[in-house]
């Protein structure tokens, strides 16, 4: 299985009025960045078959995004959530087993710290918007292998 882990793009520092931090918002700039990184996205030719985000409203703007490029479903999953680690990302993705690609929106330090544990040990540090690609021999730790990190900066160059 061909893993994509998407980080949301760049959000506001503060909730609207009343909100917590799982309402915090993209900024202008971060959807604007998330556009161009997207639409790199399809001109690479990451196609994957499914699209799972955080329910966070930065993340979930930012799956939108990419859903809306790649003309992807886009399903919410709880498990995406900060605080997510690699038993609840395996156990989501044996829900997906008939798929070959798929791509998870979320938060860090999880997502690098999920690279890091399918992988044997990769340090990585997803910046927002950034993109790391994870292949999977079997829905078990240490059986990945990190087959590239994109910066969002690079996304973007390929989308304009």
């Amino acid at each position: 299985m061909e893993l994509y882990f998407l980080r949301h793009g760049i959000a506001a520092d503060t909730a609207p009025e009343g909100g917590g931090d799982a309402d915090r918002p993209l900024t202008e700039e971060g959807i604007e960045k998330m556009r161009a990184a997207a639409r790199g996205l399809r001109r690479l030719g990451v196609q994957p078959d499914v699209l799972l985000s955080s329910p966070l409203v930065r993340a979930h703007q930012t799956a939108t995004i990419v859903a809306r490029e790649l003309r992807l479903e886009l399903r919410l999953a709880d498990a995406l959530a900060p605080g997510c680690d690699v038993e609840r990302l395996l156990g989501l993705l044996a829900e997906e087993r008939g798929a070959d690609r798929v791509m998870v929106v979320g938060h860090e330090p999880d997502f690098s710290i999920m690279v890091g544990a399918l992988t044997g040990g990769s340090r990585v540090s997803l910046k927002k918007g950034g993109l790391a690609r994870v292949d999977l021999d079997a829905l078990t730790e240490g059986t990945g292998t990190l087959m590239w990190l994109l910066p969002p900066r690079a996304m973007r160059e390929v989308g304009r």
